[in-house]
């Protein structure tokens, strides 16, 4: 959860950009506004480099500025490298560079938070589709039941990886078509247990007392049944929310994910694979997938012993 908090504020630990510049006796602001080279004595009219020597002098002489922690975006290209990249951790690029010249560190940290917000997204609209319709079909069971498995048996059976290579194909992946491309194929991950809890609980003495009190199908599912069915439901949610991120990276990794405007951790992988000369990239990237991996399992594992009545009894 630190990680993560700390990956929100990214702009803030790894820019390249200044916080704060106070110039010529006012403050400004360059991580929210964009301020040209001449504005800073420069030559051109694009936006200003804070990585150029001429601009750094002139910030100087009139003022000073407060870079943050890691002086690089992730997606920028440090021209000034005395080494061909991918270049080895130094004091400047603490875990090197890739092998386009961006640091690993800001890569990293942008990756994560990206990765974990497209897992966060998957895993709840996902588990919210599956919970209801594996709801659906163990409390109505009959046609509703049959009708439903036979579906989700065809869907299954579809080749979701030849479905999102033709996809790739036609349009340009972005965040959003890729959270819903897999989303019609993650949905179906819990339906089979909510299922399972749903026809084994429908018959339950507090189920059939309800029903003889007038009260409705919808609250006797989502109010007595589920929380009972819950249990097993979250058990497996940490579970979904890891193979999101493992999915993200491994279809970065192939090429058929994000585009390379966005920080990706596959991307990262597959610098590793192409890059067994540089070191760093490969252990950097497998210490943070295997270290938040794990941590996901972890805090899932945590949640059910919480919502374990049997253990807190």
């Amino acid at each position: 959860m630190l990680i993560f908090v700390l990956s929100l504020f990214s702009e803030l630990i790894a820019n390249d950009k200044p916080l704060i510049i106070k110039y010529k006796d006012k403050f400004y602001f360059p991580i929210f506004t964009e301020y040209t080279d001449a504005f800073w004595g420069g030559d051109f009219a694009t936006t200003a480099d804070y990585n150029d020597k001429l601009i750094q002098e002139n910030i100087a002489k009139n003022g000073w500025m407060i870079k943050p922690v890691i002086p690089y975006s992730f997606n920028t290209v440090d021209y000034y490298l005395s080494h061909a990249t991918p270049s080895a951790p130094d004091k400047t690029h603490w875990l090197g560079t890739d092998e386009e010249g961006r640091d690993i560190i800001a890569r990293l940290l942008y990756g994560i938070r990206l990765s974990v917000i497209f897992a966060f997204l998957l895993t709840t609209v996902s588990s919210i589709l599956g919970i209801i319709i594996g709801a659906l079909q163990g409390y109505f069971g009959g046609k509703t039941d049959l009708i439903f498995q036979r579906f989700i048996e065809i869907w299954d059976s579809l080749p979701q990886l030849f479905i999102l290579i033709i996809i790739a194909s036609v349009f340009l992946p972005t965040f959003w078509s890729l959270l819903l491309i897999l989303l019609l194929f993650s949905w179906t991950g819990l339906t089979g247990m909510v299922r399972a809890e749903f026809l084994r609980l429908r018959n339950f003495e507090f189920v059939k007392a309800a029903k003889v009190l007038g009260v409705s199908n919808f609250k006797i599912m989502f109010r007595h049944i589920l929380p009972n069915a819950l249990v097993t439901s979250i058990t497996f949610i940490p579970f979904i929310m890891a193979e999101s991120i493992t999915s993200l990276s491994a279809l970065d990794f192939l090429g058929l994910g994000l585009p390379t405007d966005y920080p990706s951790l596959g991307d990262l992988v597959r610098q590793g694979k192409d890059n067994l000369q540089a070191p760093w990239i490969g252990c950097s990237i497998f210490v943070v997938l295997a270290g938040l991996l794990s941590m996901l399992i972890f805090i899932g594992e945590g949640i059910r012993d919480v919502f374990d009545a049997r253990k807190n009894n």
